[in-house]
């Protein structure tokens, strides 16, 4: 079958599963493969349970299968085709779709986005993070006549995955936060990131007439910005006001507040006057301004008064252990140990120098996946912590254990649960900060 062919199968049969636990009448099954799992060795198993068809890539099955009308459908590459399928169901729908990526930011700049366009529109958004090959046409396939615009993240590890992300979502718009030194073991070096991240750009560029928000604070993402897009700028500096949706910081009080205005040139086109508004967050970290920033940029974009966006961003809660502040019994935790990378681990220990509160500890995992520098980068870590006026500092992981520092290490996660037992650490500030591998987020429960 073609892709359109298959996709016309789809609207007859609307809902593909890639689980087989979960095969709901007349659905059809995709069969995925992975390191430790094929999903054609379920396929039988999945007709069996309720599906119509399997969409299988499998020689085995092909040569068991001796029905000329079997409800078995054999294709070169089951993830290549969910992705096509994914891409012809998009392009049912004339709406904006705005991809994002970047190396921080991109989860909770996602986040808000979705939030101030919902005071306007129906929106379809990433859920959780699911932003790679398969979770990119999952979301997509959750498109329907309802939906005014989408918001797609896109993650990437490897050369090429961006491209490959933004050639099956189509975005009309994008966004990058910012390209930052992270998942070097998969890229093989910083400028194969930034080319990484750039593919959102190439992609928009050669769409044309394109629209891509960009922070003109960051000379990195202006230098490989194509000159055949239209651009909506924002920054975080006063200074770079011109032209621009601008913001900056009043505080860190621990919750991030600040306050915005839009650009000369929306002000003249609409006949207002320049008017600062002050928006109180419920995030903790200085750095989520720019991630803010681009929230107001889309929205204005997109019509959304700023009134709604204010109440839009005071309104956000983070979650999955990002960027959030708890206040136990015992301890008041900024927590954000979903993941770390070089440049996200140093906005945390600027952010937490700066924060208000003492005294201040600080439990540190070890960053993964940065490859041949991955010693370098942690002890640059190392050596920042010592700018940052934190009472006392525990590290977790192999990677700190040959760095010399005056500075508690722990194997791993047990042993930091073994200690915070014994010692219960009460009264502190505490910033919980690490790649998801190191398991983190186990302890917030214990402080």
């Amino acid at each position: 079958m073609t892709i359109k062919e298959l996709y016309k199968l789809y609207q007859e049969h609307p809902c593909i599963t890639t689980d087989s636990r979960d095969c709901p009448q007349g659905s059809i099954f995709l069969a995925l493969k992975g390191d430790k799992f094929d999903g054609n060795k379920f396929a039988l198993k999945a007709l069996e349970q309720g599906c119509s068809y399997a969409i299988v890539d499998s020689e085995e099955l092909r040569a068991k299968s001796e029905e000329p009308h079997s409800s078995l459908i054999f294709v070169d590459d089951c993830l290549q085709t969910y992705k096509d399928l994914a891409r012809e169901h998009r392009r049912q729908f004339q709406i904006p779709v705005i991809g994002i990526t970047g190396t921080n930011g991109k989860t909770t700049t996602k986040e808000l986005i979705a939030t101030v366009l919902q005071q306007r529109y129906n929106v379809l958004y990433t859920q959780g993070n699911f932003n790679n090959d398969v979770g990119v046409p999952k979301t997509l396939f959750g498109l329907n006549k309802s939906h005014d615009m989408a918001v797609i993240e896109m993650g990437a590890s490897h050369p090429g995955d961006i491209r490959t992300l933004a050639e099956t979502a189509e975005p009309t718009c994008g966004l990058i936060t910012n390209v930052g030194r992270a998942h070097l073991q998969g890229f093989g070096s910083f400028k194969n990131v930034v080319k990484t991240k750039g593919e959102l750009y190439d992609f928009l560029g050669r769409r044309g007439e394109s629209l891509v928000f960009i922070n003109v604070d960051n000379e990195r993402l202006m230098d490989i910005l194509p000159d055949t897009v239209w651009v909506a700028p924002y920054s975080a500096n006063p200074e770079n006001a011109e032209g621009c949706t601008v913001g900056e910081v009043i505080s860190c009080a621990p919750f991030l507040k600040f306050r915005w205005r839009e650009s000369d040139t929306n002000l003249e086109e609409k006949g207002e006057q320049p008017q600062w508004y002050e928006v109180q967050t419920q995030l903790i970290g200085s750095y989520n301004i720019d991630n803010m920033m681009a929230a107001i940029a889309v929205g204005l974009n997109f019509g959304v008064e700023p009134a709604d966006i204010n109440r839009a961003l005071e309104g956000y809660k983070p979650s999955n252990n990002r960027s959030q502040l708890t206040v136990t019994e015992k301890n008041h935790l900024v927590v954000d140990a979903y993941n770390a990378n070089p440049s996200s681990m140093r906005a945390a220990l600027e952010n937490f120098r700066i924060m208000e509160g003492s005294p201040k500890m600080a439990i540190l995992g070890m960053m993964g996946e940065l490859g041949k520098s991955s010693q370098k980068e942690h002890q640059k870590i190392v050596d920042l912590i010592g700018q940052c006026g934190i009472d006392e500092v525990w590290l977790v992981g192999s990677e700190f254990q040959t760095i010399d520092c005056p500075y508690r290490k722990f194997a791993d996660v047990d042993e930091v649960k073994a200690a915070i037992s014994a010692e219960q650490p009460h009264d502190r500030y505490i910033l919980i900060k690490g790649s998801n591998s190191t398991k983190l987020f186990q302890l917030p429960e214990l402080l």
